[in-house]
């Protein structure tokens, strides 16, 4: 069995092409998923290159939950007409009347006291909505 280990290719690391041969075979046959722009073939089924680690394209795979960055926030706010803080307390905002909505969706009310828990609870979900937009309008300029 220690021969066989030792006989064993690790082609894993190494790009099954050369670079100009995976060139070629891409301007020959027009796959464009079958190499990597760096020139390395990808190993079946995989979503990144196992040399550059770059997506590959054109796979038809689930796409991955991406959490928006700072850019996409600057550009939310250049969208609306908003600064970057006002555009933050507009999603706060927001997000306290999804917390006000999803009070009734998680919680019933079985008794009496039990509906004066939840109303409090949504009132205090609004007030803090209406705080984060009062602090959107104050920071907007």
């Amino acid at each position: 069995m220690a021969e066989a280990v030792d006989r064993a290719r690790h082609e894993f690391w190494r790009p099954p092409l050369a670079a100009s041969e995976a060139v070629a075979n891409t301007a020959a046959n027009g796959d464009r998923s079958a190499t990597c722009p760096c020139g390395s073939e990808f190993i079946v089924s995989s979503l990144y290159c196992h040399s550059c680690g770059t997506r590959r394209v054109g796979l038809n795979a689930p796409r991955t939950l991406e959490i928006p960055g700072w850019s996409e926030l600057v550009s939310l706010g250049a969208l609306l007409g908003l600064t970057v803080p006002a555009a933050i307390s507009l999603l706060a905002g927001v997000s306290c009347l999804v917390g006000a909505l999803a009070v009734s969706v998680f919680f019933t009310a079985q008794t009496a006291l039990d509906w004066q828990a939840i109303q409090m609870w949504r009132i205090e979900w609004l007030l803090a909505a209406i705080a984060a937009f009062v602090v959107g309008c104050l920071l907007k300029k």
